[in-house]
């Protein structure tokens, strides 16, 4: 109790003092900034994992198996084989091409998907995205345009496009391109690539196309139970087929855009803690310069019979002050911003017009996700290097010798 009032009494006469006054706000803002920072980025980097793996890996391939040669025969007994491999949720058939869409006149490249619609929702969520319309009603003469494809095209829905289709299984190589008509039932609107690239029909539609039998398709698709041990599960259930085929994760398609999130996670922490690092170095500065100003109120103190421990608390106490309270009201504008950045970063886009986001990521949007556990980390992590930082100048203070200091010499 006696080293938090000396403290308390210590700060309030070191308010009068413009330098040291200046250098512990300096103090306190630094750490204030860098707690602030730290959980606004953090915040947003687990927005981005969360939407990748919630979002873009449920609609995304996490496992499928393309045959390059020969069509995969009998796909159901295939599919029950595939579900009974550990680590597999689900798996379904499905036809990928890349296809052209016409419409009067306008060509625009796309990846065709032709599915069983009634069972894609085991392995995908993208029917959360084409609503009003049910993913499962497709019927074989309907297609599911991405909204920005459409927009390219100025397709709306009830208007018929045409899909052209090279047949790769044909036994001509120069064989010429399928042409099959479409009624569009929807629109794909999940922002992204996904919008300007992906198309969905009827896998029944394409099998007749392609001359394939009901039973008969060019890919599998697999659901995991783990999407970050994806690729060994794609290879161990993989070696239950006895097609050929080629073995693709979303590793493959998806893995460096994870890999980046991580990567700018790790910069995002060595970067802003150096930041709190700088800012407790001011903390040592300011409290050295303090005790050298005070070694004449430490002297008297000493001879009063104050314990060195208690000394080496008060200045403890008041160095750790500057930075907890930085940590705490950083701590409060951190979060708030973290959880209305979303808001924040739409309405900007409106005044402004652009969007950064838009081309570039799987979404267009700034997400940000608050995790507990993140800020406990960051405020232990600032109260270390306050500690460390309060420990040398506190040290000093004990070291002060009242017979020199009082008597002059």
């Amino acid at each position: 109790m006696l080293s938090l009032f000396l403290s308390k009494r210590l700060r309030e006469s070191k308010n009068h003092s413009g330098l040291f006054g200046f250098l512990s706000k300096a103090s306190t803002i630094g750490v204030f900034l860098g707690v602030t920072v730290l959980i606004v980025a953090l915040s947003v980097i687990n927005g981005f994992e969360h939407q990748l793996k919630e979002r873009l890996l449920s609609v995304v391939p996490q496992v499928s198996y393309q045959a390059p040669y020969d069509p995969i025969e009998n796909w159901p007994e295939k599919v029950r084989l595939l579900e009974s491999q550990p680590g597999v949720k689900a798996a379904v058939p499905e036809i990928n091409l890349t296809a052209m869409v016409q419409h009067k006149g306008q060509l625009k490249a796309a990846q065709l998907k032709a599915i069983v619609p009634e069972l894609h929702q085991n392995v995908s969520s993208i029917g959360l995205y084409t609503k009003p319309f049910e993913l499962s009603e497709l019927a074989s003469n309907e297609i599911l345009l991405g909204r920005g494809i459409a927009t390219q095209l100025n397709v709306k829905k009830g208007d018929k496009v045409a899909v052209l289709i090279a047949n790769q299984h044909a036994k001509n190589a120069l064989a010429a391109p399928k042409r099959v008509s479409f009624n569009v039932a929807g629109f794909i609107t999940m922002g992204g690539e996904v919008d300007r690239n992906l198309v969905i029909v009827n896998l029944a539609e394409i099998q007749s196309a392609l001359s394939l039998s009901e039973n008969t398709v060019t890919g599998l698709r697999l659901a995991v139970d783990d999407v970050f041990n994806a690729h060994q599960i794609a290879m161990s259930a993989g070696r239950a087929l006895p097609d050929l085929v080629y073995v693709q994760s979303w590793f493959r398609t998806q893995g460096s855009l994870y890999q980046d999130i991580q990567m700018v996670r790790t910069i995002v922490y060595l970067v802003v803690f150096l930041i709190i690092a700088v800012a407790s170095f001011n903390i040592i500065s300011s409290m050295v310069m303090e005790v050298k100003e005070k070694q004449a109120d430490i002297a008297i103190l000493k001879t009063m019979g104050t314990q060195d421990k208690t000394i080496f608390m008060t200045f403890a106490v008041q160095g750790l002050s500057y930075a907890l309270v930085g940590a705490f009201f950083g701590m409060l504008l951190g979060t708030v911003i973290a959880l209305s950045i979303t808001e924040l970063f739409s309405l900007w886009v409106s005044l402004d017009g652009a969007n950064p986001l838009q081309g570039v990521y799987f979404i267009e949007f700034l997400p940000s996700k608050l995790v507990i556990s993140d800020i406990v980390v960051v405020l232990l992590a600032t109260l270390i290097i306050s500690i460390l930082s309060s420990v040398y100048p506190a040290w000093q203070a004990t070291k002060v010798e009242p017979a020199r200091v009082l008597g002059g010499g």
